[in-house]
């Protein structure tokens, strides 16, 4: 069966206006339906359409979130989960209206097993408050995509971020989860094992699914040791093919470097300017190194003669950690730092990923292509994975300049998918690129519809995201 003939029926609007009713009743105060709080949970971060809920409901605890389930599934009204709102691709609209479950306030840290190297989390736990509750016991939870990004939600869009090159990404580090399903059941998908051969791994399933499988409750995370010695260090390159060239060769000589990151000059200058930083306005790159005293020193050393083989000179250390501190939120607030050089202007922050032999190459071009279309885009990118962003600063009221910033986005994935890459290394697909899904992925989009149908036949589970075009649009 084609995935084309999927189509779900919506609710009509008294059975959505029951659905509300009762919630209200239920929750009270914690059941919100003024304009203000419904937009706050449509789109925030993208030029996407906000496609606001009709009610978001603040649930404390997973049982919360299966009785909202088992209401809204009776009634045929769509769910859609939401953490904190940083996700880029529209994963938190609503297209259908529905009801919004915002699982912020389910933000407890409910076990450390530090013999283990493992903890138990709800899913509005923030990274950022995960590591600061770790730091007393010389752990941290490594996976870092710049927004202080609720756990649940990073999971849900199989985040990675600056650290993704030596650590992983979102699912190599969740062990198992606590899911609430479309029929309101709660399913643990596995153990604190650090392996398992015990059936499907429906763990993976829900990781990157963005909602549209289940509503995850609770997360097992892997953690790591805090490094004993950690240097970092900023590296200006003549160009911007020397750099992704050095990044290449760096990876490819088995170099274990930690965070490998890529400014272009556009980017460095916006990151001078917002951060008040004093970078060469040059191609550049950021690294960190993890490791003892004298591993760092020698990653450092042989970083530095690979970068001088490219291009790269005046290699800067950054070794205190308030100056690592500072670079490193200069680099998590590039998206900001961008917005600030063009005022009036959005940006539409996009991304994608290829082989790391095919980067310089990818990242050349597209640069090129920015500057014969006229478009005012910065590139940065956790380039040691080969996953960049390019953020175009976008005049909406120009519509032939938002028409040349579509076009644009449409040859950049064309250019990764030829490249045997990936139209989105970390964003997500949401509704933003399930267009593209198909040329990436072909056939098996009809496999993903197949899955959709089987676990949630009445399509209540965040409609409208990643395969879109064949389900309930």
């Amino acid at each position: 069966m084609s995935a084309e003939t999927i189509r779900m029926a919506r609710p009509d609007g008294e059975g959505l206006a029951r659905v509300v009713a009762r919630l209200q009743d239920r929750f009270a105060e914690r059941c919100q339906t003024g304009a203000s709080i419904r937009e706050q949970h449509g789109n925030t971060t993208t030029w996407l359409e906000t496609l606001p809920p009709d009610a978001v409901v603040f649930a404390e605890t997973a049982e919360e979130v299966s009785e909202i389930v088992r209401l809204c599934a009776e009634h045929r009204v769509p769910v859609i989960p939401f953490g904190t709102g940083t996700s880029l691709e529209g994963q938190v609209n609503a297209p259908h209206g529905g009801v919004s479950i915002d699982v912020s306030r389910m933000n407890r840290i409910v076990a450390v097993h530090a013999e283990d190297l493992d903890c138990v989390i709800e899913p509005g736990v923030t990274r950022k408050q995960l590591n600061e509750y770790l730091r007393d016991q010389g752990l941290f939870f490594p996976i870092d995509p710049g927004a202080d990004a609720s756990l649940g939600g990073m999971a849900s869009t199989r985040a990675s971020g600056t650290n993704a090159v030596r650590y992983g990404t979102m699912k190599d580090v969740v062990l198992s989860l606590k899911a609430v399903m479309p029929d309101g059941r709660i399913i643990t998908t596995g153990t604190r094992a650090k392996k398992s051969s015990a059936g499907y791994d429906l763990t993976r399933l829900m990781i990157g699914a963005e909602g549209t499988l289940g509503i995850i409750t609770e997360l097992t995370l892997r953690l790591h040791g805090i490094p004993e010695a950690i240097t970092a260090g900023v590296c200006p390159f003549e160009t911007l093919e020397g750099a992704c060239n050095a990044v290449i060769a760096t990876i490819q000589s088995g170099i274990p470097v930690a965070r490998i990151e890529l400014l272009d000059e556009q980017q460095v200058k916006a990151c001078n300017a917002y951060s008040k930083l004093d970078m060469a306005e040059a191609p550049t790159l950021l690294l960190e190194f993890h490791g003892s005293e004298n591993g760092v020193r020698e990653q450092a050393e042989m970083f530095g003669e690979i970068a001088a083989e490219f291009g790269g000179g005046g290699f800067e250390w950054a070794r205190a950690p308030e100056d690592r501190t500072r670079l490193w939120q200069a680099r998590h607030d590039a998206y900001w730092a961008c917005v600030a050089l063009r005022p009036g202007s959005k940006a539409v922050a996009t991304d994608v990923c290829v082989p790391i032999s095919r980067l310089a190459e990818c990242i050349t071009e597209s640069r090129r292509d920015l500057d014969e279309t006229g478009l005012f885009g910065p590139i940065v990118g956790h380039v040691g994975d080969g996953n960049f962003h390019v953020a175009l600063l976008v005049n909406m009221d120009d519509p032939e300049e938002v028409a040349k910033a579509k076009a644009y986005m449409g040859r950049l994935v064309d250019r990764a998918i030829a490249m045997d890459g990936t139209c989105t290394g970390e964003h997500g697909i949401g509704h933003g690129k399930a267009k593209y899904l198909r040329a990436e992925l072909g056939d098996a989009v009809d496999f993903m519809a197949m899955v959709k149908q089987a676990i949630d036949p009445l399509d209540i589970m965040n409609p409208g995201k990643i395969i879109r075009d064949v389900v309930g649009s």
